[in-house]
């Protein structure tokens, strides 16, 4: 997959929220650990790791710097901006554009980068005009501050507007197996070309209980549950790009694994029709 059609990336990335504790407020209590993570994930040809600004407050930026940086030259780093943490338990939309700008100025500084290749808008602020939060994004990759916009946890309708403001190189929303509200964005996105980043991509509850039919399937192709729930995000769309993260070095090997799991037309569509 291309992001932005000159990003090339491999279609399984890594996702860098789970680095961080429950609330993901601190950084992580296993900071060798977490960057023994994020140092195997480059190993293993992973290219593209997701992060944000609201991630421990900025720390776990500062973690993929402390473990990754000077960057290879092909590893794509994504973060965002247009959340604000006034407590543990708070997520609060805010999009002003002074706040968008001085955001991502702090990123560039804890990455030690001196341009974000992806810089999504974390979410919509209901009280401040789209425009203007996509102005201010457009600024900044005028400014060369950013390479290409994104856009998490979006509508159709939202994708649209934004699309006609400035270019738009990919979605992050939550999809998996057992969560599907968005197909309509999947399918525009791929319409659009566009990257479509699903978050918590690995199904969880009845789809993945021991007798499930993700187990059922992953006996029939030698996988694990894990992987043949990546596969079919993987043959979805051709531009689905999971970024499934976690903390433990087997679980990531398990992950980027399922790059090599084939599903069958039948094995395919009896997940696909999983409600």
């Amino acid at each position: 997959m291309n992001i932005g059609g000159d990003l090339p990336v491999r279609r399984i990335g890594f996702g860098a929220m789970r680095l961080a504790d429950s609330d993901i407020w601190h950084g992580p209590a296993d900071r060798e650990g977490a960057l023994a993570v994020l140092r195997r994930a480059v190993e293993l040809g992973v290219n593209f790791v997701d992060t944000s600004d609201a991630y421990s407050l900025g720390a776990n930026e500062e973690l993929i710097a402390e473990a990754l940086h000077p960057y290879a030259d092909d590893l794509v780093i994504a973060t965002k901006a247009g959340v604000a943490r006034p407590s543990p338990a708070e997520w609060v939309p805010l999009g002003r554009p002074e706040y968008l700008k001085q955001q991502a100025e702090l990123s560039l500084r804890r990455l030690r980068l001196d341009r974000i290749d992806l810089f999504f808008l974390h979410r919509v602020d209901p009280q401040v005009p789209l425009a203007d939060q996509i102005g201010a994004l457009e600024e900044l990759r005028k400014e060369g501050k950013i390479r290409h916009i994104g856009l998490s946890e979006v509508t159709v309708g939202q994708l649209e507007e934004a699309s006609r403001l400035a270019p738009v190189a990919a979605v992050q929303n939550l999809y998996n197996l057992a969560t599907r509200e968005h197909e309509a964005v999947v399918d525009r996105a791929e319409k659009e070309g566009i990257a479509f980043v699903p978050f918590f991509p690995i199904a969880t509850g009845d789809h993945a209980r021991a007798e499930g039919p993700l187990a059922e399937v992953a006996s029939e192709v030698g996988a694990t549950p894990a992987q043949v729930a990546l596969a079919w995000l993987l043959r979805r769309s051709p531009t689905m790009v999971p970024i499934p993260g976690t903390t433990s070095v087997a679980h990531l090997e398990e992950n980027v694994g399922a790059l090599a799991v084939t599903l069958t037309d039948a094995q395919y569509d009896r997940l696909s029709t999983l409600t």
